[in-house]
Order: structure tokens, then sequence, then C-alpha cells
């Protein structure tokens, strides 16, 4: 799980979130809306969608994609946007209802016999070699899943989510929309502490997601999802203190010149979340202002 030095940092983060966040509530829900087509456009990139960014940009400002676009990918933006939206509006704890509830916005048009509900009868579903639970258990598997969460008071919430998410995902309850579905409840599962949402991204998910869910499947270790929701908490935060404390925000390469930091050096950093940089369109970017205090140790190398 999240080794102590982790836990310590995003701690940190937290409070000095929490601090920011206090009278900036109308801020933060314009930083969220303004990720919205980022976010819609990624988790639904994960599940083979072939729409650009712009694409979904215009789909979320209630326009026609350029091109021959397919119609359910029209839809699958437009509906997960409007379930975005509204866990940016709810502050309903998370339940089998609202779960249901999501569901059903999210197959609207595309697969209305089995939106908002869980798998049944013969339905069956299988992702690559792994099965989904027996539709006859299914209801009960996801209430079990939501009571562990609620009683577990023990363990840090990064490594509670991530074993969520996991077993959300093996259960598999819907015949359609799991993966969309449990990247929502991620975030809701932030919001209810009082944390922002973030983005899982569609780029290296063969390497950094989908093997660390079949990892859980295979041995019921959910360590490496605990180590990737860490490092996308973390780019969240750093965006938002970013943003509420910074002057300016630039691109990362521009940065690093400035600081006299290799651009390649920079990237990694950003990407193990060692400097407080963050994606925007999938471009790194940070404070232009930030330095990393003296310690001894040479940033550049």
């Amino acid at each position: 799980m999240i080794n102590q030095v982790t836990k310590d940092r995003l701690l940190g983060l937290q409070k000095r979130y929490e601090r920011l966040a206090t009278g900036n509530a109308d801020a933060l829900r314009e930083i969220a809306l303004a990720e919205l087509p980022e976010s819609v456009h990624q988790s639904n990139a994960i599940e083979g969608s072939t729409l650009s960014l712009e694409d979904t940009e215009r789909v979320v400002q209630g326009l026609t994609p350029d091109g021959g676009r397919l119609v359910r990918e029209v839809y699958e933006a437009a509906n997960l946007a409007a379930v975005t939206v509204d866990l940016l509006s709810s502050t309903a704890p998370l339940s089998e209802g609202l779960i249901l509830r999501w569901h059903g916005r999210l197959m609207t048009g595309i697969r209305d016999d089995i939106a908002g509900r869980f798998r049944r009868g013969h339905e069956w579903v299988r992702v690559g070699s792994h099965v989904g639970a027996n539709p006859d258990f299914v209801p009960g598997l996801v209430r079990q899943a939501l009571q562990r969460y609620v009683d577990d008071d023990r363990t840090f919430f990064v490594d509670k989510i991530a074993w969520f998410h996991c077993e959300f995902e093996t259960i598999h309850p819907f015949g359609d929309g799991n993966g969309r579905i449990g990247r929502v409840i991620i975030n809701q599962q932030l919001l209810a502490l009082g944390l922002p949402p973030v983005i899982v991204r569609a780029r290296n998910r063969q390497a950094d997601y989908y093997p660390r869910l079949d990892r859980y499947v295979k041995t019921d270790d959910y360590g490496g999802m605990s180590a990737l929701l860490a490092l996308l908490l973390q780019e969240s935060l750093h965006k938002r203190i970013a943003v509420l404390e910074g002057t300016t925000v630039v691109p990362l390469s521009r940065w690093a010149a400035a600081a006299g930091v290799r651009a390649n050096v920079a990237a990694n950093k950003a990407k193990r979340q060692t400097i407080p940089a963050f994606r925007v369109r999938d471009r790194w970017m940070i404070a232009g202002e930030w330095r990393p205090e003296p310690t001894g140790r040479d940033l550049a190398a």
C-alpha cells in the first residue's frame, strides 16, 4: 500500500488545499468545470472512444463535432458530462441508488435496455480473460463492497478508494459502462472527503491502469492502483494550489529553461510528482514562480 513518505506528502497537500478552499468554493467549481471536457475525453478514450478532445469540447457545449463521428460516441460524451456535472453538484453519500442513477444517465440513448440496472439473468460479461461476477450475486456483492468501504475507518483513504475501484471493476456489475462509472465513483469518494477530483488518463492505460486492475483480479493486490491514485491526487492538488496561490501558470518546459533544469529531468520529476507540476490538455504545467527549497541536492540531476 502507500508508503509513509507518500502519505505525509498527501496529507500536507491536503491541509494546504483545505486552507485555500475556505472561501474559494466558486473558484474550485470553475476549475472542475474547466476540466470537464478533458475528464470526459480521457475516461471515454480509456474505453476506446475515437472522439478527440476538441470533439468532446464541442459535445459538452451542446454542439455537433466536425466530421462523421459515431452517434454512440457523441452520446457517450454528452451523457458522461451530465453525470460528471451531477457529481460536482451532489452532496448525496455514495449508495447503490446513486450508482444506478448515474448508470441510467450514462446509458440513456445508448443501451436503454440495461440503463440504470445491474446485470441479471444470463447477462454475463467478460473483459479479456476475466469473467465478471455471476449476475445472480451482483447486487449483493456491490452492497457488500459499499458496506466495507463505509465501515473501514482504519485504512488510509487512498488505499480504500483504490480497493473499492478494483473490487467494483472485478464485479463488473453492469452490461456496459463499468469503467466510466467506476471512475466517477473515485471522484465522488474524493469529493466526499473534501478533496478535488482526478483524471485517470488514457495514454498509458495498457501500462499504468489495466495491469493494476488485472493484478487485483489475480492476487487481491490493489497497491498498484493506490500508487496510481496517489500520483493523480497529488497532481490535482498541485494544480489547484498553483491556480489559487500562484501568479502565473506556465508550460513546464519554459519553467525548466528559466530554472536551469533539463527538460527531460523536469518531465520525469513531474511524472513522479516530486515537483508540483500538473497536466492541462495533456501538457505539463507548473506555477511560474515556483522554485524548490534549498536542500543541498541538485534539481537538475
